[in-house]
């Protein structure tokens, strides 16, 4: 198993998803987000490192990043990916967790950050938001405490202050009743969603996913 969490930038999405689905094979680069991370490479913050080749033999590749369910009118990375899965905050819980992360972990100023927000808004809300009506399972964190304003919240809400959203594109097949027993003081809002406490986030993925990736691997035995 190949794990990958490597940015990839735009004009290599559509090759890199194709080619590792084809040969195993393609290309990476990393972003560099600040002065800590550039240092070793001797870069600048902001550039992307040399592109490097993926390690040979593996039969699985795990992307995680922002892009890996494009479908646009020019690329088109979903329709090379056998299992997609969308993770993601409700909108307020999103910004506040941005504002800190950028501000503590990378030393942004808050007007910087707000800034980048309303920069990125149209990307956000054209190709951002439209991937998770082609993901196979999503994951929605909804805070129940107060995120009205999340530009002067002070701590970010922990998972013991959220409910989790999972949401099945095709619920056919979908175990509900052993995810119920497993997954207490859960339920189900509609006929492809359950709700259960935020801090089972990782016990759910393990449940839901674990099944689904070895009847992938079987899918792969039988073709090879």
């Amino acid at each position: 198993m190949h794990r990958q969490g490597w940015p990839i930038s735009s004009r290599n999405w559509k090759h890199f998803f194709r080619e590792y689905g084809e040969r195993g094979s393609g290309r990476v680069h990393r972003y560099l987000h600040n002065e800590e991370e550039a240092r070793p490479y001797g870069l600048k913050a902001g550039t992307f490192t040399p592109w490097e080749g993926l390690a040979a033999g593996t039969n699985v590749l795990f992307y995680e990043g922002l892009h890996g369910a494009v479908n646009t009118d020019k690329v088109n990375t979903a329709s090379h990916a056998d299992l997609l899965i969308g993770k993601v905050p409700s909108i307020n819980l999103e910004r506040i967790q941005k504002l800190h992360c950028d501000k503590n972990a990378r030393g942004q100023t808050h007007e910087a950050v707000v800034e980048t927000m309303l920069r990125r808004m149209p990307d956000y809300i054209n190709y951002i938001c439209p991937q998770f009506s082609e993901t196979h399972v999503n994951f929605q964190r909804v805070p129940i405490v107060d995120t009205s304003n999340p530009f002067t919240a002070r701590h970010i809400p922990s998972l013991d202050e959220s409910m989790l959203v999972i949401r099945f594109r095709n619920p056919t097949g979908v175990d509900f009743p052993y995810l119920f027993t497993m997954l207490k003081e859960s339920f189900m809002s509609r006929a492809n969603t359950i709700v259960c406490p935020g801090g089972k986030m990782p016990l759910a993925m393990q449940l839901i996913f674990t099944p689904m990736i070895w009847r992938l691997m079987e899918r792969q035995r039988q073709t090879d």
